[in-house]
C-alpha cells in the first residue's frame, strides 16, 4: 500500500484570479491554473525518489473532475491597489533519483516575480543540501551556492514556478497561486 501512495510524476502549475470576493478570486486563480476541478490536499515538500517532472500540459491530463488531488500549494491575496505580490514553489532534484529532494513554497509582498522564484528555489536547494552534506555557506549568494551546488554532483536541478501580480487598481481581490501536482499512475 505505501509504494501506491508514492507519486510517479509531478507538474507545476501557477494561476491569478481577481474578484470582489476574496474566495471567488483563489477560485479564479485555481481555473487559471487548470485545477479548480479537484479536490486538494495540502501536503509537505518532498520530491518523492524517482519522480518524474512533466509539462503542465501533460499533467493536466491525467486530472478527473472531483479527484482528490495531493499538492504543495503556494497562495498570495490582496484588496489592496497597486500591491504587487507573488506565490513560488521551488525544486531541488538530488542526483541520486532513488533519494528524495525538497519543493518549497514562498509567497511574499513588494517582491518580483524573478525574486520570489530565486528564493523559493533557494530554500528548497538549502533543505536538500543540508540532507546530503553539501558544506556551504548559508551567506553566500544564490549563485555562488548554485555552483557549489553543482560541483558537489549531488544536486543535479533545481527550478521554481512562480506567480506574480499587482493588485487591482479598483481594490478587487488578486490572488496568485502556484502548486506543485502530484500524480500517482
Amino acid at each position: 500500500m505505501s509504494k501506491d501512495m508514492v507519486p510517479k510524476r509531478i507538474f507545476f502549475t501557477k494561476g491569478v484570479g481577481k474578484h470582489k470576493e476574496r474566495l471567488t478570486s483563489f477560485e479564479l486563480a485555481l481555473r487559471d491554473a487548470g485545477i479548480a476541478a479537484q479536490n486538494l490536499v495540502r501536503v509537505s515538500s518532498i520530491f518523492p525518489p524517482n519522480c518524474k517532472l512533466i509539462p503542465r500540459s501533460q499533467g493536466l491530463t491525467y486530472l478527473d473532475p472531483g479527484e482528490v488531488v495531493f499538492a504543495v500549494v503556494a497562495e498570495n491575496s490582496t484588496h489592496e491597489p497597486h500591491r504587487l505580490l507573488a506565490a513560488s514553489i521551488g525544486v531541488a532534484i538530488p542526483a541520486d533519483r532513488n533519494t528524495y529532494g525538497y519543493l518549497s513554497e514562498h509567497h511574499s509582498f513588494g517582491e518580483t516575480e524573478d525574486a520570489a522564484g530565486d528564493y523559493a528555489e533557494e530554500l528548497a536547494a538549502e533543505m536538500l543540501a543540508t540532507t546530503l552534506n553539501v558544506e556551504f555557506d548559508p551567506d553566500r549568494s544564490w549563485d555562488e551556492k548554485k555552483e557549489i551546488y553543482r560541483i558537489s554532483n549531488k544536486i543535479v536541478r533545481t527550478a521554481n514556478v512562480t506567480q506574480s501580480a499587482v493588485g487591482d487598481k479598483r481594490g478587487l481581490w488578486t490572488t496568485v497561486i502556484a502548486a506543485a501536482i502530484f500524480i500517482f499512475h
